[in-house]
């Protein structure tokens, strides 16, 4: 299959007339190994900074780089070039991943009283530098684990592991069985009234500022790393707690950012936690976390387009998928989850996994693309508002996620 080679506007507007219908064909293995090569260049030479944090979201329009939750960014860079060195046993890979972890573990606080062991993990964006978010930190950890792993060096697991320590004294609500979203940085206090995220609800209940909070299993992992059964206990009940507010649906529509108001659902946020439930099976084999998993891996099966695309915000009421923002990042995410549960005997989901594999394939901006900041990435468009204009760009995390789908489909195979 050939790259795209038009201009950014124009790739949104003729994307999916351009990408065949993928059927039953599996990709061939060379086209695969091309492009973790092709993909895992990108984030080495073009997504990770002189520092190694990730430079996020690429406006389109301006050939500007603008941050957007660097730290979870960052950690999923991290993650998608381990895999793909493991794979290749390109060493660039692993030093590209060994400066993102050094620049992760720079954000441990150690001269702040109340703070100190957590890490200043930013939101950015839309909450500017006033908070530190949970998911912030846990979406970027599972890197943080694994870069310990590969390198043998326990030091940046050791920093996870002190900010999952805070997090489970400070922001654990087991009776409820969720994690409170957000810390206040001028004061150190963790959010438990009117959620930053809910400026304009006058009225917020508990679940408006906290959630189950499994996304990157950072209690497995720092469980797995300290052998502290604390967290384990944790990690646990909070999936147990999953288990029992997974709508009808087959979502987690009560927490942000899916939208029970609109009935929209986020293109990542679930299958998080479906990728956290499958850790629960792994670390338990209670087929409850299985099960549970693979509903919510039906929904995004159904959201999944005939080409393989999945757009940014789908409905739960039948409401046709916003097409405005192609995101490459739930494509991805979407076919690890169905891989990890093709193995353990769910095979309705392999043909969503090859749709997924010939769509990332097929959706790469070319390696002679003018603009040197899009060469080689997988196409993550959002489609935005901001600073009384509109801003298209192309976000990291579209290829990170494919890289990390294109290294476990060449195992799955």
């Amino acid at each position: 299959m050939q790259q795209i080679k038009k201009s950014p506007v124009l790739l949104i507007a003729f994307s999916l007339a351009l990408i065949p219908h993928p059927g039953k064909a599996q990709v061939k293995k060379d086209a695969v190994v091309q492009a973790i090569n092709e993909t895992a260049r990108y984030l080495t030479d073009v997504v990770l900074d002189n520092e190694g944090k990730s430079r996020c979201d690429y406006n389109m329009s301006e050939g500007r780089w603008y941050p957007y939750e660097v730290p979870w960014h960052t950690g999923q860079a991290i993650n998608a070039l381990l895999a793909a060195y493991k794979a290749t046993g390109n060493k660039a890979y692993l030093d590209a991943a060994k400066k993102g972890g050094d620049w992760w573990i720079t954000m441990e606080i150690k001269d702040r009283p109340g703070l100190n062991g957590m890490v200043d993990a930013l939101h950015g964006d839309v909450l500017g530098e006033d908070f530190i978010v949970f998911a912030t930190v846990t979406d970027g950890t599972p890197g943080i684990y694994e870069l310990s792993k590969v390198t043998k060096d326990p030091k940046y697991a050791r920093v996870a592991t002190n900010a999952a320590s805070w997090m489970l004294k400070n922001m654990y609500y087991p009776e409820k069985g969720v994690c409170y979203d957000a810390i206040d940085v001028h004061t150190g206090e963790v959010v438990k009234e009117n959620s930053p995220f809910w400026k304009d609800k006058k009225k917020q209940e508990l679940f408006d500022v906290s959630r189950p909070n499994t996304e990157g299993s950072l209690f497995k992992d720092a469980y797995e790393f300290s052998g502290d059964k604390k967290f384990r206990d944790a990690f646990i009940l909070l999936c147990n707690s999953l288990v029992e507010k997974q709508g009808p649906e087959g979502v987690w529509m009560r927490f942000m950012p899916n939208d029970a108001t609109i009935h929209s659902f986020h293109p990542r946020f679930s299958l998080w936690y479906a990728e956290s439930l499958i850790e629960a099976y792994k670390l338990t084999k209670d087929k409850k976390y299985l099960e549970s998993a693979a509903i919510t891996a039906r929904v995004f099966a159904k959201a999944q387009q005939k080409n393989g695309t999945i757009f940014y915000e789908n409905y739960t009421d039948g409401k046709e998928s916003d097409k405005g923002s192609v995101t490459g990042s739930a494509v991805g995410l979407a076919g690890i989850v169905w891989m990890e549960l093709s193995k353990y005997g769910y095979k309705e989901f392999d043909d969503n996994i090859e749709r997924s594999a010939a769509w990332i394939i097929a959706n790469r901006f070319a390696q002679d693309h003018p603009d040197p900041n899009l060469r080689g990435a997988i196409m993550e468009t959002r489609i935005r508002s901001k600073k009384n204009k509109v801003w298209l760009t192309n976000r990291d995390i579209g290829t990170s996620f494919s890289l990390r789908f294109l290294v476990d489909y060449l195992n799955f195979k």
